[in-house]
C-alpha cells in the first residue's frame, strides 16, 4: 500500500508551522515534508516531529534573495552563493532529521541553458559529498513551464541524464506526478523507466493542483503501479486544497491516513 507524507507548504497553511506538523499527525500522517521551514528554529521544528512521532523527509534550500527566485544551483555565476543556500539547507535537514534536500535549480534564459547545466552538475556533485557525509540525499525535480517559466529542469529525462552524469549514488529525481502529466505525460511508462533513480513522489490533480481525486490522472491506477513497480519510498501530498485541509482528505483514507478515533 502507498505510503502518504503531508507537504506542509500546501497543507494545513491557515495555521503556523508548528501547528501544521500536529495537525498532519493529527489527520493521520506518519510523514510529512517541508518547503522553506527556516524561519521557525529547527529545535522547535524537531521537538515538533518527535513530540507527534513522525518522519521526516526532505526540505527545499532558500529560493534566494532576488525577486522572482526560485533555487540557483544551475545559476551561471552565482555558485558561491548556492553554496551559502546548500550549507544552510543542508544543517537545518540533519537538525530535525530529515533525509533529503530538494535542490532548486533556478530560472535560466534559454541562452544561458548550456552553462546552465554545467554549474547544475558540477554544483550537484560537490553537494552530494557533503550530503553523504550527514547520510542524507539529494533530489532534483522537474517543474513545468507553465508554473514556473524559465524553470532550468523541466523533463523527467533531462533529469535523469543530469543524475547520470553527476555519478553520484545520494542524488535522485523527485518525480511529481502533476508536473510529469503537464510536461510530457505518459505517467505509467515514465515512472517504470526511472524508477531506478526515482527517490521520491509526489502528487496532485491535473490541471487544477488540488486533491489528487479529481482531474485528467487516474491516480488509483497511479498508486496500484507504485505497488507493482516496488516503491517502497513515500508519496508526498503536495496539492493546493479546495478548502480545509482536513475537509478534502477522504482520498487517502483507503490508504490508511485517517484521524484516531
Amino acid at each position: 500500500m502507498p505510503r502518504f507524507a503531508a507537504n506542509l507548504g500546501y497543507l494545513f497553511t491557515d495555521r503556523p508551522l508548528l501547528e501544521r506538523i500536529d495537525a498532519a499527525a493529527a489527520s493521520g500522517f506518519k510523514a510529512i515534508e517541508l518547503q522553506f521551514p527556516y524561519d521557525v528554529p529547527a529545535s522547535e521544528v524537531k521537538e515538533a516531529i518527535v513530540r507527534n512521532r513522525l518522519t521526516m523527509l526532505g526540505l527545499n534550500t532558500p529560493p534566494g534573495e532576488g525577486d522572482g527566485e526560485f533555487g540557483l544551483a544551475a545559476i551561471p555565476g552565482r555558485e558561491r552563493e548556492f553554496r551559502e543556500l546548500f550549507a544552510r539547507a543542508l544543517d537545518y535537514a540533519a537538525a530535525i532529521g530529515g533525509s533529503a534536500v530538494h535542490c532548486l535549480a533556478g530560472k535560466v534564459a534559454p541562452e544561458q541553458r548550456p552553462a546552465a547545466e554545467r554549474v547544475f552538475i558540477d554544483n550537484l556533485k560537490a553537494a552530494a559529498d557533503l550530503a553523504a557525509e550527514k547520510k542524507i540525499g539529494l533530489l532534483i525535480e522537474p517543474i513545468n513551464g507553465r508554473d514556473r517559466p524559465n524553470y532550468f529542469l523541466n523533463r523527467v529525462e533531462h533529469a535523469a541524464d543530469i543524475i547520470g552524469k553527476t555519478g553520484k549514488p545520494n542524488v535522485r529525481l523527485q518525480f511529481d506526478f502533476y508536473h510529469v502529466q503537464i510536461v510530457g505525460g505518459d505517467l505509467l511508462y515514465r515512472l517504470e523507466k526511472h524508477m531506478a533513480v526515482i527517490g521520491h513522489l509526489q502528487c496532485a490533480a491535473v490541471p487544477s493542483r488540488h486533491e489528487p481525486d479529481e482531474g485528467e490522472i487516474n491516480y488509483r491506477s497511479i498508486f496500484e503501479a507504485v505497488d507493482r513497480l516496488g516503491y517502497r519510498g513515500w508519496i508526498g501530498a503536495e496539492y493546493r486544497p479546495r478548502g480545509r485541509t482536513e475537509d478534502g482528505l477522504g482520498w487517502a483514507w483507503p490508504y490508511g491516513v485517517a484521524p484516531a478515533h
